[in-house]
């Protein structure tokens, strides 16, 4: 649905121009669609199979039944430096030492540029009446398929439909 890739971008864009700690940049985006799309959902239900982790599955489907994901993640995020502990840390982190399903540790003021950056993107979805979910699931998946280059990963698959697909799972 070409309408949806519209929506994405628009939400990519919110994303883009959204409040980051220092005015310092770290937020990278991608789309998914077609069948690119259905290879992402059928990969989470084998990764949930694989690792024994729950509701892979159950958001593989969603996807596999979504017209378009938007990811939206961190790349080479650079502490801030306040010191802060947020992070668990006496003094500032040193990032991306641990690779895993995530790379981390993250400085904390990042992961809030992310989580604001997700919140106006999905914001902006409401505002279009395209039917979202934020999806942690997708993000490991993505980064073991390479279609973002990001050390966190967030997705959240869009849906047009008589009803919203992303609830009552």
């Amino acid at each position: 649905m070409n309408e949806l890739r519209t929506v994405a971008e628009l939400m990519a864009l919110a994303a883009r121009t959204a409040p980051k700690g220092r005015g310092d940049d770290f937020v990278v985006t991608a789309i998914v669609e077609g069948d690119t799309l259905r290879v992402l959902g059928q990969k989470m239900i084998e990764f949930g199979e694989r690792t024994g982790k729950d509701l892979f599955d159950r958001d593989g489907n969603n996807v596999i039944h979504s017209g378009a994901v938007l990811l939206l993640g961190l790349k080479d995020a650079q502490v801030v430096g306040l010191n802060c502990g947020a992070c668990g840390a006496d003094k500032c982190i040193v990032p991306n030492t641990y690779d895993g399903e995530y790379a981390g540790p993250q400085c904390s003021i990042r992961m809030l540029d992310l989580g604001i950056a997700i919140g106006s993107a999905v914001k902006t979805a409401s505002l279009l009446n395209a039917d979202n979910r934020i999806m942690y699931r997708i993000g490991p998946v993505v980064r073991e398929m390479g279609l973002i280059d990001a050390d966190v990963v967030i997705g959240i698959p869009l849906s047009a439909t008589g009803k919203s697909i992303y609830f009552d799972r």
